[in-house]
């Protein structure tokens, strides 16, 4: 019975093997390719006791700019980083520092989950994507990228669909979520309230329980 119980709630039998996972990054520009990848959270959803979605354990890091990376002022204006702040860079890995460590991390909850891709869950859920593939193939961590290269779980247009909002703050809100304007822009706050809404969406839509056949 336990272990019937155990099985009921892992997130591998809901999404075709997939393991949600929750992506934000700051950036200093729109270009994957020549912008800096400045910060990047993750958080996977995963069952509670009770069946309903709920966020995991949160993966985060600062990343220094990689080197020849393009820095746009408009977008660090508007992000409000500063990556050559003393207290950030005393705090910053590289980028295959990073994505190693988060990736490692992820693959666990990925296997305790019995899961065999990560699937991106993010709002304009693409570019993030981009940025994370781009900053894969700069650092040869291909073998541990955890995600699937394509297939992605969008909260646009989710919050579009459900409360005709396609702002992440305002969607939040929509769902009764708590969102501070002036947390926003940071990744790991970012992250955290996406992941709020995902779940509120999910376990308020009509559920769909897999079959055990």
């Amino acid at each position: 019975m336990t272990e019937q119980l155990t099985q009921t709630h892992l997130i591998g039998q809901r999404f075709r093997g997939f393991l949600p996972v929750v992506v934000d990054v700051e950036t200093a520009g729109f270009n994957a390719k020549t912008d800096a990848l400045l910060e990047i959270a993750c958080i996977p959803i995963v069952y509670d006791e009770n069946q309903k979605f709920v966020p995991g354990p949160a993966f985060h890091a600062h990343i220094n700019p990689f080197e020849g990376a393009n820095l746009d002022r408009r977008s660090l204006d508007f992000t409000g980083i500063d990556p050559f702040n003393p207290l950030r860079m005393a705090m910053a890995e590289n980028e295959k520092d990073a994505l190693r460590r988060i990736f490692k991390s992820l693959n666990e909850v990925r296997k305790a989950q019995q899961c065999t891709h990560c699937v991106l869950v993010g709002h304009n859920a693409h570019f993030d994507l981009g940025f994370l593939q781009a900053a894969i193939a700069r650092t040869g961590t291909k073998n541990q990228n955890p995600f699937h290269s394509f297939s992605v779980f969008d909260t646009v247009t989710l919050s579009a669909v459900t409360f005709g909002q396609t702002v992440l703050a305002k969607a939040c809100i929509q769902a009764g979520i708590d969102f501070d304007g002036k947390e926003a822009h940071s990744a790991l706050y970012d992250t955290q309230k996406t992941a709020e809404l995902f779940c509120h969406i999910l376990n308020h839509c009509t559920q769909y329980f897999p079959s055990e056949s």
